[in-house]
């Protein structure tokens, strides 16, 4: 599988309804890619660090990486990063809500967030995606 389908996978996760969340899960196990997915929301500029945590745990949780190891941590946590820099100039001090999305085969790991920005009742979406390499399993 290529960075591009596995990349694919985190951002139809970060897409899904809960339902539709579990039926990927159980679908991607089958392949060999593991996936988790976890909401956010709140003000952007105070929720970045707990986006990141979130995450993280998230990762922990379902096993997209192992606990403990460094390397897998940080592949995980610059491909989060790079992900919110794609919609940080949109979502800077105003309200967001969305679901992260995580999927990692082999050596590939993609996080990808989908946003929903907005004041008020006018509301902008975006999407951010990030990739890194790490060892496989």
């Amino acid at each position: 599988m290529e960075s591009i389908d596995v990349a694919k996978i985190a951002i139809k996760m970060a897409l899904s309804s809960r339902e539709e969340e579990m039926e990927f899960k159980e679908k991607y196990s089958k392949m060999h890619v593991r996936t988790a997915a976890v909401d956010f929301g709140g003000d952007f500029n105070n929720s970045i660090k707990k986006i990141i945590e979130r995450t993280l745990v998230a990762a922990k949780r379902e096993g997209v990486i192992e606990e403990g190891k460094h390397v897998q941590e940080g592949a995980l946590i610059g491909a989060a990063r790079e992900a919110l820099s794609q919609v940080t100039q949109k979502a800077l001090g105003l309200n967001v809500g969305g679901k992260i999305g995580m999927a990692r085969c082999g050596e590939h790991i993609c996080v990808a967030m989908f946003f929903g920005v907005g004041f008020l009742n006018l509301n902008e979406v975006a999407i951010g995606l990030g990739h890194r390499s790490i060892p496989s399993f």
